[in-house]
């Protein structure tokens, strides 16, 4: 096997995004015949609902700006593959990651495991980082976290868990506990876990821990956020920093990254002062409450019920008097009626935008499941691209391959 990179692309979505097999076997017996990788470079290992990509994104910058060469394994891309795998907040290109993954593929056929598509990029990631010499990677969970295809690691630096809500209910539970007990899966012995105070999960992810001998850090909520002059700020252990990312919720991020560097500086780690400022200030996490000035409009991918209602709180925080016209549209495996009562409001105007995905909510089927909303209409992509030129506010937000769908547009 030896395809480009679109090729690689139509073969990986062959793959089937939405094909869940829970189980390590596949992916450990495809990285034993690559000498496990996974086993041979620094990992810190980070789970959760919500706040994993920003902790991770945040976590990594940092580490970069102290001078550490630095793998990113995300998930999901907003427009590009490429975008899920970085060393440096450099994307992998188009050519090596075809590369991997045409060897890979190639090697799973030739010994007849049947990989799905996040098991594959887990494996092209780990073998990417080690050959590329990483000093240290940033590994966030797909889904869950027990049965995970990044969950093969052995021995990370640490583990880390964020905020817990229910989403993916059908595979993870329909309890907190249930969720807890899949996300502390990534829990190893005797190796620490950082956890949040105000974790919904905390008292299942502490007794997990404990079975394990696994030290654990509980983290106060010791950071305030200050919105002034149009700049967002830290405040922790009375220091101020520039922060590049806005939402009130990044105060438990925050917490937790503080408190990650800690561990990393008592681990032998040479972060100081400088590389937490610069890391703070530069920042980038696209489609997470990102306001692109020059265009008006905010981007978050609030595709959970957790996630709208951050959103919501973060409206009334930085945009509190402004009109409301949200660009929307959510795929079949969320629960969008609970999404809606905690996102949109009767005064609210929705756009709603038909992406193309096997899984996306027609407008039909929505309205009809929320008759409540009465101030929505359906809108093509001509309509689309004319209204993200206008003035008005507005507000791009639903399922994140919508927005990756209409993130060139806006960009362009």
């Amino acid at each position: 096997m030896n395809i480009n990179y679109e090729e690689i692309k139509k073969l990986l979505q062959s793959q089937a995004k939405f094909y869940i097999n829970p189980g390590l076997d596949r992916i450990s017996a495809l990285l034993n015949l690559i000498n496990n990788p996974q086993d041979k470079i620094n990992i810190i290992h980070i789970a959760g609902t919500n706040g994993k990509g920003s902790v991770s994104a945040i976590l990594a910058n940092i580490l970069k700006c102290a001078g550490y060469k630095t793998g990113l394994y995300t998930s999901p891309h907003l427009v590009e593959y490429t975008e899920r795998i970085k060393i440096n907040n450099e994307d992998i290109s188009p050519d090596e990651f075809s590369q991997y993954l045409n060897a890979i593929c190639t090697l799973a056929d030739k010994h007849n495991i049947d990989m799905t598509e996040f098991e594959l990029l887990s494996a092209a990631a780990y073998k990417y980082f080690y050959d590329k010499k990483t000093d240290i990677a940033v590994i966030e969970t797909g889904l869950g976290g027990r049965l995970d295809a990044t969950n093969v690691v052995k021995q990370p630096v640490f583990s880390v868990i964020t905020s817990i809500s229910p989403d993916h209910t059908d595979r993870l539970g329909n309890t907190i506990e249930e969720i807890s007990l899949e996300k502390a899966g990534i829990i190893k012995n005797n190796i620490p876990v950082i956890i949040s105070e105000n974790n919904t999960g905390c008292k299942t992810i502490k007794q997990i821990a404990h079975t394990k001998n696994a030290p654990v850090h509980t983290v106060e909520n010791n950071v305030e956020l200050l919105f002034e002059n149009d700049k967002n700020y830290v405040i922790y252990n009375k220091n101020k920093y520039e922060f590049s990312l806005l939402g009130t919720y990044q105060k438990e991020n925050l917490a937790l990254v503080f408190q990650c560097i800690n561990i990393l500086i008592k681990s032998g780690y040479k972060i100081r002062e400088e590389h937490i400022i610069n890391g703070l200030k530069t920042v980038y996490w696209p489609a997470r409450l990102e306001y692109i000035k020059e265009k008006n409009i905010l981007i978050d991918g609030a595709h959970n019920p957790d996630g709208a209602l951050k959103l919501k709180q973060n409206l009334d925080f930085y945009f509190k008097n402004k009109k409301r016209i949200f660009i929307y549209s959510t795929i079949n495996t969320k629960d969008y009626y609970s999404i809606a009562q905690n996102l949109f409001d009767c005064e609210d105007e929705i756009l709603y935008f038909e992406f193309h995905h096997k899984n996306a909510v027609s407008f039909e089927e929505y309205t009809e499941n929320l008759p409540q909303l009465k101030n929505i209409k359906k809108i093509n992509k001509d309509m689309l691209i004319d209204f993200l030129n206008t003035p008005q506010f507005k507000i791009l937000t639903g399922s994140l391959y919508m927005i990756g769908e209409v993130y060139p547009y806006i960009k362009n």
